[in-house]
């Protein structure tokens, strides 16, 4: 088989019947870099190697320009947006009017309706992945020593984070910040008996969500119920679990919150991959016009004061 470059087989892998993702054009680009490091490394002597069997030595052939890149364009599908927070208060109104409907009717499935919808909220509140937030552990909160308001929920240990190809998952703290600070009486609430302890199951695991029979309520069912919730709503169907992600960081910018504390509380590992996930909306961007040229407009009136 003939070796192609890269730019030749990542346009063979683009171009196919089945089209690929740039994310996983990314990916196979980095797996394939990873691998030219590996073996263009002196020590593990895949050099001489190659040399005396092919007279050949390897070379790194992944560079970052013939490398798929982040693009705004391509990166995330138009549907993975934030919630307006017209969408986000409509969501969370239908998520707790269905709550009370059904502990009205005295319906089993009030207690599970009560798990997901704090679930979201504290899924907003932390900018959490489907994975982190369903993996979370009740012992994963804990105290932050310079706001003691918060009690014993001013941060959270993420152990699930999403990691590095190969790498396991990753662990990162985020912080209650005071836009989300309605979580803690939330928190509160929910590990009181009147919360949590009400299932037949919560004393047999550690697990934050607890089920009906299982240790912990999964990924895939907070998926089906926040869809559920989603059309009660009547909110565009693109949207996911995911999209509260997208919301967290985009009102954390919009409240003036510096980027590379953004990127930290999410755990992402470049800027670039923060930028694509804030959508900031057009209020926003009228009242950032509106205050630089207010500005402006002071500089110069003190310009002109000082001269005369």
């Amino acid at each position: 088989m003939v070796p192609a470059p890269p730019d030749e087989f990542m346009a063979d892998r683009r171009s196919g019947q089945r089209r690929l993702a740039v994310s996983t054009l990314r990916a196979n680009a980095g797996v394939i870099r990873a691998f030219c490091c590996y073996v263009t490394e002196p020590r593990y002597g895949w050099i001489r190697f190659c040399e005396a069997m092919f007279g050949q030595i390897p070379a790194q052939v992944v560079f970052e320009w013939n490398a798929p890149r982040h693009t705004t364009d391509d990166a995330i599908a138009p549907g993975r947006r934030s919630l307006t927070r017209a969408e986000l208060q409509k969501f969370f109104d239908t998520v707790d009017d269905f709550v009370d409907a059904e502990f009205a009717k005295r319906s089993k499935r009030w207690l599970p309706a009560l798990r997901d919808s704090i679930a979201f909220k504290v899924a907003y509140a932390y900018g959490l992945r489907r994975r982190e937030l369903a993996m979370l552990e009740f012992v994963d909160f804990g105290p932050n020593p310079h706001v003691a308001q918060y009690r014993r929920f001013g941060a959270v240990q993420v152990r699930w984070a999403k990691g590095t190809a190969g790498s396991g998952p990753r662990r990162r703290t985020v912080l209650t910040v005071p836009e989300f600070e309605w979580v803690v009486p939330l928190l509160e609430f929910w590990l009181s008996p009147q919360g949590r302890e009400r299932f037949p199951t919560a004393d047999r695991s550690r697990l934050l969500w607890p089920s009906e029979r299982a240790n912990g309520s999964g990924v895939r069912n907070f998926d089906r119920s926040f869809s559920l919730a989603r059309d009660r709503a009547g909110l565009p169907s693109e949207l996911t679990l995911h999209a509260l992600r997208h919301s967290y960081v985009t009102h954390l910018i919009e409240a003036g919150y510096d980027p590379l504390f953004v990127q930290q509380q999410v755990g992402h590992g470049y800027s670039s991959t923060t930028a694509l996930y804030t959508s900031v909306s057009a209020d926003f961007k009228h009242k950032t016009v509106q205050r630089i040229i207010a500005t402006r407009l002071r500089g110069i009136g003190t310009e002109e004061g000082s001269s005369s």
